[in-house]
């Protein structure tokens, strides 16, 4: 069992910057694939970026590729996701996920993914 928590969410100016971060509780931590998916009013969930358990790869929507940035730090059993020149766009709900693999790959769909956050608002104003 993983618990995860995010949290760094809030309200910023197009142009600005929001750094995310996920807390995760419960055993083999590292053992888990992170990803971070988004959902706006209205529409579904979406992939935003996933990185491996060792940290080793990491991947990205093309809608943020350029401007964000996924990291972990395993002996801190966190995840975060660094959001530069934010868009009214990128307004929306942003969860945080872990997949069980054990291998240097992630997954990007949500179907794959077997804990849940609850969430954490982003905010980005025009």
């Amino acid at each position: 069992q993983v618990q995860l928590v995010e949290s760094g969410g809030g309200l910023v100016q197009a142009g600005g910057s929001l750094t995310l971060s996920c807390a995760a509780s419960g055993r083999a931590y590292s053992n888990y694939a992170m990803g971070w998916f988004r959902q706006a009013p209205g529409k579904e969930r979406e992939f935003v970026a996933a990185i491996s358990w060792s940290g080793g790869s990491a991947g990205y929507a093309d809608s943020v590729k350029g401007r964000f940035t996924i990291s972990r730090d395993n002996a801190k059993n966190t995840v975060y996701l660094q959001m530069d020149s934010l868009k009214p766009e990128d307004t929306a709900v942003y969860y945080c996920a872990a997949a069980y693999y054990s291998d240097n790959y992630y997954p990007s769909l949500t179907s794959s993914y077997d804990y849940w956050g609850q969430g954490t608002q982003v905010t980005v104003s025009s």
